[in-house]
């Protein structure tokens, strides 16, 4: 076989796999959908379950005080038996004592099979875009981060990996479903139309084994925060919602049927400081391992280029809120306001830096 016959078969391979790909790609989000659409009934059959109805009576009842919506169900002789609920929301003045929720399942026996049969969607959807993620390698023959497309399809697999994990290590965060898949598919929605790029070589500055190491590290801390975010967001609806019910407010029942069922709001500040905490080593391997990057192909370390100096701001954000949360009057919804704001300086070094400015990190286009 002659150069040009090899040539022109390559090209030919990587443009039938860059094609297999985007088909993987779609079919994942035709998953994800279908997994939406169980979370969706999840909450639903929650929603409507004898559990949910009897937390709330007992609220509207005044019974704050009384017991919380600690609710277990139990199978006997194939009929779920339901507890009774309890419902505390404060055990002393100015201390709260809330247990978690049930789930999004409220402890219905149908929720909760629609609840673990989107967690198996989920599943299915993650390895199906996994694989369009190596295809898509395999077709530039190269890591497949060359580019916001490609950023894209990696940092949702890898948002979805993470929330994988946690279930697989027995982690109550199935209520997390519902919030990563929506936005999961929005992610991937943007990435098919707006950011999709076709597949091609990098420029030679790209050409370096720290691509590996620190894109890598980069999307990786990138879909952490996220779901530290996802549950900063719901922490602050659920400490308003504690909030109200212990000033005698009565919460609206769309409001009551949502967030009865989520953990306790001490539960959602705890999760999402550890998972901030545990992974800002990593950014600041990342923006390291960046910067060393630099120097190699640059001849300087640092330069100050808006990505750069995103990141930084980025760093500086999360260490101020983790400073911050490790104080003790820093706690709760002031330290939930400095992760939100470090989460929003992220969000905008990946998309508003790549879209809006330009730099020398604007080689790889969109």
């Amino acid at each position: 076989m002659t150069l040009a016959a090899a040539t022109e078969l390559a090209a030919a391979t990587n443009e039938h796999l860059a094609s297999i790909s985007n088909t993987l790609i779609y079919s994942s989000m035709a998953v994800y959908t279908l997994a939406f659409f169980a979370y969706i009934l999840e909450w639903i059959f929650g929603s409507r379950s004898k559990v949910a109805r009897t937390a709330n009576a007992l609220t509207d009842a005044g019974e704050q005080k009384a017991s919380g919506p600690a609710v277990t169900v139990k199978q006997a002789g194939g009929t779920a038996v339901l507890e009774r609920p309890k419902v505390v929301v404060r055990s002393a003045a100015g201390a709260r004592d809330v247990p978690d929720g049930p789930g999004a399942h409220g402890g219905d026996v149908q929720g909760d099979l629609f609840g673990r049969i989107a967690v198996s969607l989920t599943v299915l959807a993650f390895l199906v875009e996994l694989s369009g993620v190596v295809a898509r390698a395999a077709s530039v023959e190269r890591a497949p981060w060359g580019n916001m497309y490609e950023f894209n399809i990696t940092f949702s697999t890898v948002a979805v990996g993470v929330y994988l994990a946690l279930l697989a290590l027995k982690k109550n965060v199935r209520w997390l479903g519902l919030f990563l898949i929506t936005t999961v598919l929005l992610d991937l929605g943007l990435a098919v139309t707006v950011l999709y790029t076709a597949s091609d070589q990098l420029v030679p500055a790209l050409h370096s084994y720290w691509l590996y190491i620190h894109v890598s590290t980069a999307i990786f801390c990138g879909a952490v925060f996220y779901v530290g975010a996802v549950a900063t967001i719901l922490y602050l609806f659920k400490d308003s919602y504690e909030t109200k019910l212990q000033t005698g407010g009565k919460p609206g029942a769309f409001a009551t049927s949502v967030l009865e069922r989520l953990p306790a709001s001490s539960s959602l500040d705890k999760f999402a400081y550890r998972i901030n905490a545990a992974v800002f080593p990593l950014w600041t391997f990342t923006i390291i391992a960046g910067a060393i990057w630099a120097g190699d192909a640059w001849g300087r370390y640092w330069n100050w280029d808006p990505k750069e100096t995103w990141s930084f701001i980025t760093w500086v954000a999360y260490a101020c809120y983790l400073h911050a949360r490790a104080t003790a009057g820093w706690k709760g919804r002031k330290a939930a306001y400095l992760a939100m704001i470090a989460f929003g300086c992220w969000l905008f070094n990946y998309y508003g830096v790549n879209i809006f400015v330009s730099g020398k990190h604007s080689y790889a286009g969109v």
